[in-house]
Protein backbone atom coordinates (compact mmCIF):
# COMPACT_ATOMS: atom_id res chain seq x y z
CA UNK A 1 0.00 0.00 0.00
CA UNK A 2 1.21 3.56 -1.32
CA UNK A 3 1.46 5.53 2.59
CA UNK A 4 2.70 8.44 0.74
CA UNK A 5 -1.12 9.44 -0.55
CA UNK A 6 -2.19 9.37 2.97
CA UNK A 7 -2.78 12.92 4.31
CA UNK A 8 -1.49 13.19 7.43
CA UNK A 9 -3.32 13.92 10.78
CA UNK A 10 -4.38 16.69 12.03
CA UNK A 11 -2.08 16.93 14.64
CA UNK A 12 0.92 16.28 13.03
CA UNK A 13 0.39 18.69 10.53
CA UNK A 14 0.16 21.36 13.33
CA UNK A 15 3.29 19.60 14.65
CA UNK A 16 4.75 19.92 11.59
CA UNK A 17 3.85 23.74 10.99
CA UNK A 18 4.97 24.45 14.42
CA UNK A 19 8.97 23.18 13.38
CA UNK A 20 8.92 25.10 10.43
CA UNK A 21 7.96 28.02 12.17
CA UNK A 22 10.18 28.45 14.54
CA UNK A 23 12.49 26.85 11.79
CA UNK A 24 12.23 30.32 9.64
CA UNK A 25 12.34 32.55 13.80
CA UNK A 26 15.73 31.06 14.50
CA UNK A 27 16.72 31.68 10.49
CA UNK A 28 15.78 35.26 10.61
CA UNK A 29 17.67 35.89 14.21
CA UNK A 30 20.68 34.65 12.99
CA UNK A 31 20.44 36.65 9.50
CA UNK A 32 19.88 39.92 11.82
CA UNK A 33 22.84 39.19 14.19
CA UNK A 34 25.45 38.28 11.03
CA UNK A 35 23.97 41.99 9.66
CA UNK A 36 24.56 43.71 12.60
CA UNK A 37 28.10 41.92 13.19
CA UNK A 38 28.83 42.84 9.59
CA UNK A 39 27.84 46.47 9.90
CA UNK A 40 29.84 46.96 13.21
CA UNK A 41 33.40 45.52 11.35
CA UNK A 42 32.71 47.77 8.19
CA UNK A 43 31.73 51.12 9.77
CA UNK A 44 34.40 53.36 10.78
CA UNK A 45 38.09 52.30 11.77
CA UNK A 46 37.01 49.47 15.06
CA UNK A 47 37.43 51.19 15.35
CA UNK A 48 35.65 54.70 15.46
CA UNK A 49 37.21 57.60 17.34
CA UNK A 50 35.09 59.17 20.55
CA UNK A 51 34.34 62.53 20.69
CA UNK A 52 37.26 65.19 22.08
CA UNK A 53 37.33 64.35 26.29
CA UNK A 54 34.61 61.31 25.99
CA UNK A 55 38.35 58.81 26.77
CA UNK A 56 38.19 58.60 30.94
CA UNK A 57 40.13 56.38 32.06
CA UNK A 58 38.85 53.03 32.91
CA UNK A 59 40.48 51.43 36.21
CA UNK A 60 43.55 53.61 36.12
CA UNK A 61 43.89 52.23 32.78
CA UNK A 62 44.56 55.50 30.59
CA UNK A 63 47.11 57.78 32.06
CA UNK A 64 45.98 60.72 30.54
CA UNK A 65 43.78 62.73 27.43
CA UNK A 66 45.15 62.42 24.05
CA UNK A 67 44.08 65.00 21.54
CA UNK A 68 41.57 64.43 18.99
CA UNK A 69 43.29 62.89 16.02
CA UNK A 70 42.45 64.38 12.35
CA UNK A 71 42.34 63.03 8.53
CA UNK A 72 45.90 64.08 8.61
CA UNK A 73 46.70 61.46 11.08
CA UNK A 74 44.68 58.87 8.81
CA UNK A 75 41.31 59.17 10.37
CA UNK A 76 38.56 57.85 8.29
CA UNK A 77 34.99 59.03 8.93
CA UNK A 78 31.87 56.64 8.58
CA UNK A 79 30.69 57.40 5.06
CA UNK A 80 33.71 59.11 3.58
CA UNK A 81 35.99 56.00 3.10
CA UNK A 82 38.09 56.12 -0.07
CA UNK A 83 39.13 53.81 -2.71
CA UNK A 84 42.73 52.58 -2.82
CA UNK A 85 43.21 55.08 -5.83
CA UNK A 86 42.09 58.10 -3.94
CA UNK A 87 46.02 58.46 -2.97
CA UNK A 88 45.83 62.05 -2.08
CA UNK A 89 44.19 61.20 1.64
CA UNK A 90 47.22 60.27 3.61
CA UNK A 91 45.28 57.31 5.07
CA UNK A 92 45.55 56.03 1.24
CA UNK A 93 49.26 58.17 0.02
CA UNK A 94 51.12 56.78 2.58
CA UNK A 95 50.76 53.04 2.23
CA UNK A 96 53.77 51.01 1.73
CA UNK A 97 54.18 51.70 -1.80
CA UNK A 98 54.46 47.72 -2.58
CA UNK A 99 51.28 47.16 -0.71
CA UNK A 100 49.57 49.65 -2.66
CA UNK A 101 50.35 48.60 -5.90
CA UNK A 102 49.20 45.54 -5.23
CA UNK A 103 45.70 47.04 -3.71
CA UNK A 104 45.50 49.32 -6.90
CA UNK A 105 45.37 45.93 -9.24
CA UNK A 106 43.39 43.92 -7.38
CA UNK A 107 41.22 46.82 -7.06
CA UNK A 108 41.50 46.95 -10.47
CA UNK A 109 40.33 43.23 -11.71
CA UNK A 110 37.71 43.40 -8.91
CA UNK A 111 36.24 46.93 -10.61
CA UNK A 112 35.99 44.45 -13.91
CA UNK A 113 33.73 42.51 -11.59
CA UNK A 114 31.26 44.94 -10.09
CA UNK A 115 33.32 45.43 -7.07
CA UNK A 116 34.91 48.14 -5.23
CA UNK A 117 37.28 48.56 -2.62
CA UNK A 118 36.89 51.06 0.21
CA UNK A 119 39.74 51.91 2.79
CA UNK A 120 37.77 51.94 6.24
CA UNK A 121 41.48 52.47 7.65
CA UNK A 122 45.12 52.75 6.03
CA UNK A 123 48.20 54.69 7.39
CA UNK A 124 48.05 56.07 11.02
CA UNK A 125 50.47 58.25 12.52
CA UNK A 126 51.18 57.03 16.65
CA UNK A 127 48.28 59.59 18.01
CA UNK A 128 46.26 58.17 15.98
CA UNK A 129 46.37 54.41 16.88
CA UNK A 130 47.32 55.40 20.68
CA UNK A 131 43.75 57.18 20.83
CA UNK A 132 42.18 53.68 19.23
CA UNK A 133 44.14 51.71 21.44
CA UNK A 134 42.75 54.17 25.08
CA UNK A 135 39.21 53.79 23.30
CA UNK A 136 39.51 50.16 22.53
CA UNK A 137 40.59 49.89 26.29
CA UNK A 138 37.33 51.91 27.84
CA UNK A 139 35.07 50.01 25.08
CA UNK A 140 36.39 46.21 26.11
CA UNK A 141 37.59 46.91 29.75
CA UNK A 142 41.23 45.94 30.20
CA UNK A 143 44.24 46.42 28.07
CA UNK A 144 44.23 42.31 27.47
CA UNK A 145 40.98 42.38 25.47
CA UNK A 146 41.80 45.50 23.90
CA UNK A 147 45.23 44.39 21.94
CA UNK A 148 43.70 41.74 20.82
CA UNK A 149 41.99 44.23 18.20
CA UNK A 150 44.11 47.16 18.63
CA UNK A 151 47.73 47.25 18.69
CA UNK A 152 50.23 49.97 20.38
CA UNK A 153 52.02 52.32 18.25
CA UNK A 154 55.01 51.01 18.48
CA UNK A 155 54.10 47.41 17.01
CA UNK A 156 50.97 48.54 14.57
CA UNK A 157 51.42 47.48 10.76
CA UNK A 158 48.85 50.45 10.48
CA UNK A 159 51.35 52.99 11.53
CA UNK A 160 54.17 51.98 9.50
CA UNK A 161 51.80 51.77 6.49
CA UNK A 162 51.99 47.86 6.06
CA UNK A 163 48.90 46.96 7.00
CA UNK A 164 45.24 48.37 5.58
CA UNK A 165 41.54 47.80 6.52
CA UNK A 166 39.17 47.35 3.67
CA UNK A 167 35.33 46.99 3.06
CA UNK A 168 32.57 46.48 2.11
CA UNK A 169 31.35 42.68 2.37
CA UNK A 170 31.70 41.97 -1.48
CA UNK A 171 35.39 42.88 -1.59
CA UNK A 172 36.15 41.04 1.29
CA UNK A 173 34.48 38.35 0.17
CA UNK A 174 36.18 38.86 -3.52
CA UNK A 175 39.78 38.91 -1.82
CA UNK A 176 39.79 35.87 0.47
CA UNK A 177 39.15 33.96 -2.98
CA UNK A 178 41.22 35.85 -4.40
CA UNK A 179 43.69 37.83 -2.88
CA UNK A 180 46.96 35.18 -2.92
CA UNK A 181 47.29 35.98 -6.83
CA UNK A 182 48.37 39.80 -5.78
CA UNK A 183 49.81 38.74 -2.41
CA UNK A 184 47.02 40.23 -0.49
CA UNK A 185 46.56 38.04 2.60
CA UNK A 186 44.48 38.07 5.88
CA UNK A 187 46.48 37.73 8.73
CA UNK A 188 44.23 37.49 11.72
CA UNK A 189 41.23 35.60 11.81
CA UNK A 190 39.14 38.10 14.32
CA UNK A 191 39.71 40.56 11.55
CA UNK A 192 38.38 39.77 7.82
CA UNK A 193 38.93 43.14 7.24
CA UNK A 194 42.72 43.77 7.66
CA UNK A 195 45.12 42.73 4.90
CA UNK A 196 48.81 42.78 4.42
CA UNK A 197 51.34 42.19 1.78
CA UNK A 198 52.71 39.02 1.33
CA UNK A 199 55.21 38.40 -1.65
CA UNK A 200 55.81 35.06 -1.70
CA UNK A 201 51.76 33.77 -0.84
CA UNK A 202 51.67 34.18 -5.20
CA UNK A 203 53.55 31.25 -5.43
CA UNK A 204 52.93 29.66 -1.95
CA UNK A 205 49.66 30.72 -1.25
CA UNK A 206 48.58 33.11 2.19
CA UNK A 207 50.08 31.85 5.02
CA UNK A 208 47.82 30.57 8.21
CA UNK A 209 45.80 33.21 9.95
CA UNK A 210 47.05 33.94 13.46
CA UNK A 211 43.77 33.54 15.82
CA UNK A 212 44.09 37.90 16.61
CA UNK A 213 47.26 40.46 17.09
CA UNK A 214 48.10 39.09 20.43
CA UNK A 215 48.99 36.22 18.84
CA UNK A 216 51.55 38.01 16.59
CA UNK A 217 55.22 37.61 17.33
CA UNK A 218 55.61 41.63 16.33
CA UNK A 219 53.12 42.55 18.61
CA UNK A 220 55.70 41.54 21.40
CA UNK A 221 58.32 43.38 19.78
Amino acid sequence: MNTSTIPLPPRKRRRRFTVVVVALALAVIVVFAVQQSLSAAFADVPRGLPSPGSGQAAAGEITGPVSAPSEADGVIRDGDQPTVFDVDRVAVGNLDPALLAALQRAAGDAERDGITFRVNSGWRTPALQERMLQDAIVQYGSEAEARRWVATPETSEHVTGDAVDLGPFPALDWLAQRGWRYGLCQIYANESWHYELRPEAVDDGCPEMLPDPTADPRTQR
